[in-house]
């Protein structure tokens, strides 16, 4: 366990509540009180995170949780990982316990599942969202795209260049809740798209329907104790440490899967 002292400006522990608009969009609200004093924070190890036992286990994250700080700090990256994603990893599996989705590939339920069925969307969509998350990051900064992915990337956009500013543009004016997201459609094409919540383009409800290869989680969990308001400065920062190497294996595997169906 390593022991860092935070001479905080926002509140090293917060109350996310969440509230529904006419469009039952979830968006959260955080409370950040002032600090009256130095207050010393223990920060864990990703190893020693576990979950309740049942279908679904985490993705091991392959850093320490500073590694990717300044930009991302090791509190809201322990918190992220240790407590929102495991939560929605405990959720899922009591959710399908003894239904047919219980021995069920993550991404079968997601295309198979009743939209209706409130929790398992939220908790099957978290499980799968957060998975692809923590496994495309690292500590690297600045990596580009190289090899069949770089090609395909200049083919469909024109340059890295340009997925960047559409990718980073359609984050900035996400409103509320959701992830952006690049994916290889049912034509093998990459596309840029948005889901609200945890949804994501494995859902029989996408404007575009297709594989993850990249996504940003643009919940305020993800981001508000290092950026507060200034969600842009989070994407800038989220994008310095994609780990391409990772985007082009999954980008490789979403092209057979293409194939295979079509």
């Amino acid at each position: 366990m390593k022991k860092h002292i935070f001479r905080l400006t926002i509140l090293a522990s917060f109350l996310v509540l969440f509230s529904c608009n006419d469009n039952n969009k979830l968006t959260e609200v955080v409370e950040v009180p002032l600090p009256t004093k130095e207050e010393k924070i223990t920060i864990g190890s990703p190893d020693d995170v576990k979950v309740e036992a049942g279908s679904f286990g985490i993705t091991k994250l392959p850093f320490a949780y500073d590694g990717l700080a300044p930009e991302i700090r090791s509190l809201t990256l322990e918190t992220h990982y240790s407590k929102h994603y495991v939560s929605y990893t405990n959720n899922l599996n009591k959710e399908i316990v003894s239904t047919e989705y219980e021995n069920m590939p993550i991404e079968d339920i997601l295309k198979k599942m009743d939209l209706n069925n409130a929790k398992l969307r939220q908790n099957a969509g978290g499980y799968y969202n957060h998975t692809l998350y923590f496994n495309i990051l690292t500590p690297k900064k600045e990596q580009t795209p190289k090899d069949t992915l770089a090609g395909s990337i200049n083919k469909e956009f024109g340059s890295f260049s340009n997925l960047t500013n559409q990718f980073k543009g359609q984050a900035t004016k996400q409103f509320g809740s959701g992830w952006v997201w690049l994916v290889v459609d049912k034509l093998g094409k990459l596309q840029v798209t948005t889901t609200e919540n945890q949804d994501n383009p494995l859902m029989r409800n996408a404007l575009i329907p297709g594989t993850p290869i990249l996504g940003i989680d643009l919940w305020e969990h993800a981001y508000y104790l290092d950026y507060q308001n200034r969600k842009g400065s989070y994407i800038d920062a989220f994008y310095q440490h994609i780990n391409w190497d990772k985007v082009n294996e999954n980008y490789i595997e979403a092209l057979k899967k293409v194939k295979k169906v079509y």
